[in-house]
């Protein structure tokens, strides 16, 4: 065993020990557990590296947890991760059911990459039966760092507010430059249209964001051969 296995033994160890004791409080003590919880931080970060180092060529995709099996939005993500591990992309999830799930198994069903990226919730959520791949996740900001180190696009379908989350971060990620260029695709002109339409008639006529920035940062599709086509002509390998 090499020194760095050793060391992400140990901090993997140290993690599991501090989540059993910290696994019945609901609201973390700020006040007496800070240096705990350094250490869990550093483990799931640990954690999420060694389980996912081996990716390549994976397209995160977001959406609605509570799209119903066989609705058009379902069947849309489905046909997606099919295309995308068919034209040798790979598929990331949150792992959860609806338009997670459909993704998850569009790809797992084509025989490629399908793996889920599952946060704790108060009112948790299974994980889809379609991802190969699980990693869970008690912070947020750890597990958004997954999904941007290893994707090489986003597809944002119709979704609430954690969806509309992980637009934004990785929108500012793109605009700030802090993160190298890749597509962020938003699936479903109808649903979307408004989102920029106020950002270009509210934020950007008020000074506060370029128009430009906007139309360099995202793109909107209308089918999975769509998404499937601009990925494959934007994605920087």
């Amino acid at each position: 065993m090499t020194a760095n296995e050793v060391h992400r033994h140990c901090i993997i160890n140290l993690y599991q020990g501090v989540h059993m004791s910290l696994a019945k409080s609901s609201i973390d003590d700020l006040s007496s557990k800070e240096a705990w919880r350094l250490f869990k931080i550093m483990a799931e970060m640990v954690e999420g590296f060694d389980a996912l180092s081996s990716l390549r060529n994976c397209v995160s995709v977001f959406g609605s947890a509570r799209a119903e099996p066989g609705s058009p939005l379902y069947l849309d993500a489905e046909t997606l991760g099919r295309l995308l591990v068919e034209n040798g992309y790979g598929v990331i999830t949150g792992g959860g059911p609806g338009l997670m799930e459909a993704a998850n198994k569009g790809a797992s069903e084509a025989g490629g990459t399908s793996v889920g990226l599952r946060i704790h919730l108060p009112f948790e959520q299974g994980c889809n039966p379609y991802v190969k791949t699980r990693i869970d996740f008690h912070y947020f900001f750890v597990r958004k760092l997954m999904f941007v180190k290893y994707a090489q696009a986003y597809v944002v379908m119709p979704g609430g507010m954690g969806t509309l989350d992980e637009f934004s971060e990785a929108f500012v990620l793109s605009q700030t430059k802090r993160i190298r260029p890749f597509p962020i695709i938003l699936y479903d002109t109808k649903y979307w249209q408004g989102l920029l339409d106020w950002m270009r008639d509210s934020m950007a006529d008020s000074g506060f964001i370029s128009k430009q920035e906007i139309d360099d940062c995202c793109v909107l599709c209308d089918t999975p051969e769509q998404v499937l086509h601009h990925i494959n002509r934007s994605v920087v390998p």
